[in-house]
């Protein structure tokens, strides 16, 4: 990722997070990099890790559960329930309504494309939950898949 385009996004992250009444402290913003420049999706343990080396400190990892549950609750990052891992939104610089965000993960090399289905898709899934008797706690689907790398 360019540098131009890593600070645009996190300029606009630094906007979502003013206009919510959030602060994108200087760790906060160390980590959003680290999600933001990742390749595949990070433990906390992993960013603590990444955190520390790339910074010479010494954050904890429950301080870094504690800026991932920020940042996600900003819609920053998104936790991937499968396998425990944070990835950074894809979106956060559009400026057009998003979705519902979805995730491809590569079997083979553990990357992740963020897509989106409609609302209406969700809603639907929603209702056949309810048809069945059952109440959908969570709408994010996470499609094990190859992708074109791996293919």
């Amino acid at each position: 990722m360019k540098e131009q385009q890593l600070n645009k996004i996190l300029g606009k992250a630094q906007d979502i997070c003013n206009h919510s009444g959030g602060r994108l402290t200087s760790k906060r913003k160390g980590i959003l990099e680290l999600m933001l420049l990742s390749n595949v999706p990070l433990s906390a343990y992993e960013v603590t890790d990444k955190y520390n080396k790339s910074t010479g400190s010494s954050m904890a990892a429950m301080s870094v559960y504690r800026i991932l549950d920020f940042l996600e609750t900003e819609q920053l990052v998104h936790k991937l329930s499968s396998t425990n891992k944070y990835v950074a939104c894809s979106h956060i610089a559009c400026s057009h309504t998003h979705e519902i965000p979805q995730f491809l993960i590569c079997g083979k090399c553990q990357s992740v494309k963020e897509i989106a289905i409609a609302k209406r898709i969700a809603d639907e899934l929603e209702q056949e939950v309810a048809n069945a008797g059952y109440k959908l706690v969570n709408s994010q689907l996470e499609l094990q898949c190859i992708c074109e790398k791996c293919s």
